[in-house]
């Protein structure tokens, strides 16, 4: 039996790219690459895009905002926690900063479990899922709305590493502004804190304060916004984000109502 040779179909004979087209090759690779709106160009720059970009001018850009890079600002504002009942306030300041850098900036929330005001109740189960949630939550919206940037707004516990997950995924320049710490709490010469409403139970339990001075402790151990103060799970997160240079200098040490926290705001 003959044996039949497999052959390569012959190829059109190709030249050598010229060097100045190389150069034209490489010169637009570095332009894409240092375009600041290189994703948010995909819904801006098209024609066929038209309906994104009439939703845009509905939401008031002009012609000029559709050619700025947009930053999506990521807070996890709710009223029900102190850890986070600021957070909304803080989010306009940034949104102020990154226009007045010449930007466009949206924001957005996402979701937040408060540990304490759930701690000690099946509340908890959904704290560590909570994490994931504003991690989806974030790269959803980011992907979805083509912004090219994120800053990110995070107050209580789970809320810090959520962000910082959803910054890993997108892989876009993103810088995370944590809401700050509490102030701590005074009355009758004392000074308090959320683990002193921990605490004082136990001190009523055993009897050694009254009803009356355990309420005491709990109406003065939460004065105002602000994540627990502590280096419990919000403060350790912040201090250690703040190592790894994904937040700014001092951002995990500046308390929540200090005038520099909405400084940091404006310089994120």
């Amino acid at each position: 039996m003959q044996s039949m040779a497999l052959t390569s179909p012959s190829l059109p004979e190709v030249g050598p790219v010229s060097g100045r087209r190389l150069q034209r090759i490489r010169a637009t690779a570095v332009s894409d690459e240092l375009k600041l709106n290189k994703y948010s160009a995909r819904i801006t720059e098209p024609k066929s895009q038209g309906a994104s970009q009439a939703v845009l001018y509905g939401v008031g850009l002009t012609d000029a905002d559709l050619r700025k890079p947009q930053v999506g600002v990521s807070s996890v504002w709710y009223e029900g926690n102190t850890c986070n009942m600021h957070l909304l306030r803080l989010a306009e300041a940034v949104r102020d900063g990154v226009r007045e850098a010449g930007m466009v900036g949206f924001r957005f929330n996402t979701v937040g479990v408060s540990d304490a005001i759930s701690m000690g109740t099946r509340g908890m189960c959904y704290s560590l899922q909570s994490r994931d949630l504003i991690a989806d939550s974030i790269e959803t919206v980011m992907g979805a709305q083509h912004y090219d940037a994120n800053i990110s707004i995070p107050g209580c516990d789970k809320n810090m590493p959520g962000t910082i997950m959803a910054m890993g995924r997108l892989n876009r320049p993103s810088i995370m502004i944590y809401g700050g710490t509490i102030k701590p709490g005074h009355f009758q010469g004392n000074s308090y804190d959320i683990v002193s409403a921990f605490q004082c139970y136990g001190e009523y339990v055993s009897g050694s304060i009254t009803d009356e001075q355990r309420k005491n402790v709990l109406r003065n151990s939460c004065p105002g916004a602000g994540a627990c103060g502590g280096m419990y799970t919000a403060n350790t997160m912040a201090s250690a984000i703040e190592t790894l240079g994904m937040s700014l200098p001092y951002s995990s040490s500046t308390p929540a109502e200090d005038p520099l926290k909405l400084e940091e705001c404006l310089d994120s």
